[in-house]
């Protein structure tokens, strides 16, 4: 498994592997360790948040969000000068062409766990599947939460 979180000391974002076993994380920036809470592996399976004691985790792709915004403005700036020059059918392919390359990157990307309260992403985590999606109701609780300073 490897996390990757906003380090409490430094609060620089790294990523570092949990291999079995390990008690704490530590952070490359400043070499601070996170103790890894009690509870947190449940069998092969995580349970809690390694970084925070929040055990609100939900499952999300891994696709690399500033990739795909990238591709999508390229493609509406190269779409904008085909449509400049009155090529109809090259700016709608170029548009439908990016679209394509989008969703094949959404589809081929794996999935990853990430914690409502720290943001810190799982990646090749065991039992996954036993995670909920995202969920805006308690998305909404930990903003609140975070809003009033608790």
């Amino acid at each position: 498994m490897n996390v990757t979180f906003g380090c409490p000391q430094c609060e620089q974002t790294v990523s570092a592997p949990v291999p079995p076993g390990v008690d704490a994380v530590a952070c490359s920036a400043c070499q601070s360790r996170v103790a890894i809470p009690r509870g947190a592996f449940e069998g092969a399976g995580l349970r809690r948040c390694l970084v925070c004691p929040s055990s609100d985790l939900y499952v999300r792709k891994d696709f690399p969000q500033r990739l795909g915004v990238t591709l999508v403005v390229l493609g509406f700036a190269a779409s904008c000068v085909a449509w400049h020059y009155h090529e109809i059918f090259l700016t709608f392919g170029i548009l439908f062409a990016t679209a394509l390359a989008d969703v094949l990157l959404y589809v081929l990307c794996g999935e990853a766990l990430q914690c409502y309260r720290c943001g810190a992403m799982y990646r090749d985590v065991p039992g996954i599947e036993d995670h909920a999606p995202f969920s805006l109701d308690v998305h909404e609780r930990h903003r609140q939460q975070a809003a009033r300073g608790a």
